[in-house]
């Protein structure tokens, strides 16, 4: 089953769990066709409140209903088919068959299991720079399918960064690139030229980045692209360079923009 990262299917049912709070997971066990979302999709269902989601509308509060239904009547599990046409007030043309169990400890379990799976699958994104643009981006990465650890040598900085998921490190910008593992994708957003450069550099030799995106203009590409020529680095490596970040068609500089930009683009690389 999957959800999205901010929905921590896990957290909310330990909690009902430790508190007694009867729960339903309801999973969308198949999704033939246009459907909403991907089979594998759940929610948790409880008497007052609901977390997650399975793409919303009819057949979603139709699953909700049935969920509510099993935990006051006592049933264990229960099954739930519906086509998505005119009949049922939706226009997507599948059909999706929803699974809805009591949730006890072993959902628990297994929950907990196939969120730690998906974490350990999820892209990696490091963030060099925790000032306003880097905690911005953190911020807006939170609740996607990402794995987000941002650096900065300054303490005060790094405590300032709001988002929950996201890896906080205190340290040295290009010690975290050199260690960087093949196929992670890096934003370079430092209170530093220097540091971008080195950090840049150090990425561009190895060459094995899905993403480098450097904040700047493009006089800025300019230069650090002059200079990275001068110490010998491949083209090819320099013409993956992203800068400026997110884009120039929305002319914005306000970090929250930026970061909302950043943010697509890092999916279409990955979507990709």
């Amino acid at each position: 089953m999957s959800a999205d990262p901010s929905e921590a299917l896990s957290e909310a049912l330990a909690a009902a769990l430790a508190s007694s709070e009867p729960a339903a997971l309801v999973a969308l066990s198949e999704a033939r066709g246009s459907t909403p979302r991907e089979a594998g999709t759940a929610m948790l269902v409880m008497p007052e409140r609901v977390v997650g989601t399975i793409g919303g509308g009819t057949y979603e509060w139709e699953g909700i209903a049935r969920a509510r239904r099993l935990l006051a009547e006592g049933e264990v599990e229960a099954s739930l088919r519906m086509p998505l046409g005119p009949e049922t007030g939706q226009c997507c043309g599948g059909h999706v068959t929803l699974a809805i169990r009591r949730a006890d400890a072993g959902t628990l379990a297994a929950l907990r299991a196939q969120e730690a799976g998906r974490a350990a699958q999820a892209p990696l994104v490091l963030i060099y720079g925790a000032g306003h643009v880097g905690r911005a981006l953190a911020l807006a990465l939170d609740p996607l399918p990402f794995r987000t650890r941002i650096v900065d040598a300054r303490p005060e900085e790094i405590t300032r960064v709001e988002a929950g998921r996201v890896e906080r490190s205190v340290g040295s910008g290009g010690a975290l690139a050199e260690a960087a593992p093949p196929g992670a994708a890096h934003v370079v957003v430092t209170h530093s030229h220097a540091l971008d450069s080195l950090i840049c550099a150090t990425l561009l030799e190895a060459n094995t980045f899905a993403y480098l995106g450097l904040i700047g203009s493009a006089t800025k590409r300019a230069t650090f692209l002059g200079a990275f020529r001068a110490m010998g680095l491949d083209e090819a490596a320099l013409a993956r360079l992203v800068c400026p970040i997110g884009g120039t068609r929305v002319r914005d500089k306000r970090p929250a923009v930026i970061a909302a930009l950043v943010a697509a683009e890092l999916l279409g690389v990955f979507a990709a």
